[in-house]
């Protein structure tokens, strides 16, 4: 990582610090604060020695030094015990602010942009690589300024007691920093490269895990295993790296302070035996003055030493930032919501005229293409895989960019109120998301539903005969546990009745389910979107009769277009399919019957 996106990392995370700067400002106050104390402590603990070994004072009378003494440790301990509560505030509220960022941010970017990466690596870039920068905010950045003010503190007490022994601080002090900064170059370099190695395997074990099944089927499991195994073996090689960093400066800054400390006792030392005549304002050493800048001296490097422990967190949160700056700076302003309301939401009329759906890169995907979704019309768009369908829809939801253009109801997609029109849209896809939570949670999403409309609705959906047996309230698990798929695509469509759009987006609703499936979830369709504006992604033709218009797609463009009667008597690849749909039925109705 060069030094100009180094820096500019390191700008970018003390910016944030500043949305926790009460709870910063806290806990560097109590380490401050404590400081003092730790002045007051020293002091206390040379006078009591110095009492007891040069003046022989009775014990007895040293028992309020000693009460006073357990007092400053207590005090101490509280200010302690403080900084590091008020120092996880300071992270925690910057790491939930980060996340909200990001998930901010995916929400602009919509689906089209998350399915570019496996679900493992927005696992890693929303939880590991987050959590990751905790101890740079709770920890680095008020260690950054008790590194400082604390020495400072120490200084100031010192010098008026012995010049030659503040001299000694004052000049070892900078190599511990140093040493830092040389050690932090190779520190930045190695996170880095072991959060790209984390981001790689959490998504090669999420979608191997998802694809199980799928794995043992075709018998590909020691394939899959041996692949998991070098992604864990780059992982845990860069691992180490980083540790072995982190070790190799520990002990290195634990070096400098140990000489550092032991040339302030072999001065003291010398003084004691009268080899060193200088550094005492010509007063002499006394047992007092040498206790307590021994004792002082590794309180001294003590701020510097766990300055040097957290440079690593330091690191690791340039580390992780950079990926997370990365995904904060994608340019979202050609699919970024607009702020004109869409006017007569009851009669959607989608029009494109030389539309070109475009990447998240800028590559073109369709189009150009023109087509217009009449009002209170159901067109169906057809077409082989690949042929640009799914971009074509994402474009209409506004989550793809786009040239040429796009209007609802006039209005044009890149000037409307994004979230506006969505909440005009109701979706039933091919693979129904289900929350974990009971039925009446999926089908309402959190609306204030009546149960008498629940009711209505889910008898419309034909949800009702497996709904009455288990109640509304039955648990429903992650990935539609308990239900078969044929139950929880009707409770999608029950769902969408909820929702009640002027608009239905029908994405392969009937895919991989059977036929009596098909035919309740088709049936419960046919009566709801009747009268609305509709569009109906499919690869099943035969239910497409009663269908007002249909668009046929193939490489990104439109080839053909018209009702069914149309289109299945003349020469094309609608026919095509048709036949191949055809011939596939009477396959599968062969099998059946053998």
């Amino acid at each position: 990582m060069d030094k100009k996106k180094q820096r500019s990392l390191n700008q970018w995370l003390k910016q944030q610090s500043k949305l926790a700067k009460r709870w910063l400002m806290i806990a560097v106050g109590l380490g401050v604060l404590s400081s003092f104390f730790l002045v007051a402590q020293a002091a206390l603990l040379a006078s009591i020695l110095h009492q007891l070994i040069i003046e022989h004072v009775d014990k007895s009378q040293l028992v309020p030094h000693f009460l006073g003494l357990l007092a400053l440790i207590a005090v101490r301990a509280g200010c302690s015990w403080g900084r590091e509560i008020a120092g996880f505030h300071c992270g925690e509220q910057i790491r939930v602010y980060i996340r909200q960022l990001i998930m901010d941010k995916l929400r602009e970017l919509g689906p089209a942009y998350i399915k570019g990466k496996p679900a493992g690596t927005w696992a890693a870039l929303l939880l590991e690589q987050v959590e990751n920068m905790h101890d740079f905010f709770a920890r680095y950045l008020p260690q950054m300024a008790l590194s400082v003010m604390i020495p400072v503190v120490i200084l100031v007490v010192v010098f008026p007691v012995n010049w030659a022994a503040g001299l000694i601080f004052l000049i070892t002090a900078p190599l511990v920093p140093l040493f830092m900064a040389l050690v932090g170059i190779k520190a930045a370099d190695a996170g880095r490269k072991n959060f790209k190695a984390l981001q790689r395997l959490s998504g090669h074990f999420y979608d191997r895990l998802q694809a199980m099944t799928t794995i043992r089927l075709f018998d590909r499991a020691k394939a899959e295993t041996e692949l998991m195994r070098g992604a864990s073996e780059v992982f845990r090689s860069r691992t180490m790296d980083v540790l072995r960093i982190a070790f190799l400066s520990s002990a290195v800054l634990e070096f400098f302070t140990s000489i550092s400390i032991a040339l302030t006792a072999v001065y003291f030392g010398f003084s004691f035996i009268d080899k060193l005549d200088f550094g005492y304002y010509g007063v002499g050493v006394t047992l007092f003055s040498g206790m307590f800048i021994l004792i002082l001296a590794p309180e001294f490097y003590q701020p510097l030493r766990d300055l040097g422990t957290f440079y690593h967190a330091k690191q690791l949160a340039v580390g992780a930032a950079e990926s997370i700056v990365e995904f904060l700076e994608v340019d979202v302003s050609k699919v970024k919501s607009g702020a004109t309301a869409m006017n007569n939401a009851d009669n959607i009329e989608i029009k494109a005229h030389d539309l070109k759906v475009l990447s998240p890169e800028g590559s073109t995907l369709v189009g150009p293409i023109s087509f217009t979704l009449s009002a209170n019309k159901v067109t169906a768009l057809v077409g082989p895989s690949g042929a640009g369908k799914t971009s074509l829809i994402n474009a209409i939801l506004g989550f793809m960019p786009y040239e040429g253009s796009l209007t609802i109801n006039g209005v044009e997609m890149s000037e409307l109120n994004h979230d506006q029109w969505r909440s005009y849209i109701s979706w039933v896809g091919q693979n129904p998301l289900l929350l974990n939570g009971s039925i009446r949670d999926n089908v309402t999403m959190g609306k204030e539903v009546s149960d008498s409309i629940l009711k209505e609705t889910l008898d419309r959906s034909f949800a009702s005969e497996f709904v009455d047996q288990h109640g509304l309230d039955y648990h429903i698990s992650d990935r539609s546990g308990g239900l078969s798929v044929g139950q929880a695509q009707r409770l999608a469509l029950a769902r969408a009745m909820i929702q009640n759009g002027s608009f239905w987006l029908l994405d392969e609703p009937t895919a991989s389910l059977d036929a009596r499936s098909e035919q309740l979830v088709m049936q419960g369709l046919d009566n709801q979107i009747h009268g609305k504006t509709a569009l109906l992604v499919t690869h099943q033709l035969a239910p497409l009769k009663s269908v007002d218009h249909i668009l046929v797609m193939q490489s990104g463009a439109i080839v053909q277009d018209g009702d069914f009667a149309t289109l299945s008597s003349e020469e094309g690849l609608f026919a095509s399919m048709l036949k191949a749909n055809q011939v596939r039925q009477e396959e599968d109705k062969g099998n059946l019957d053998a």
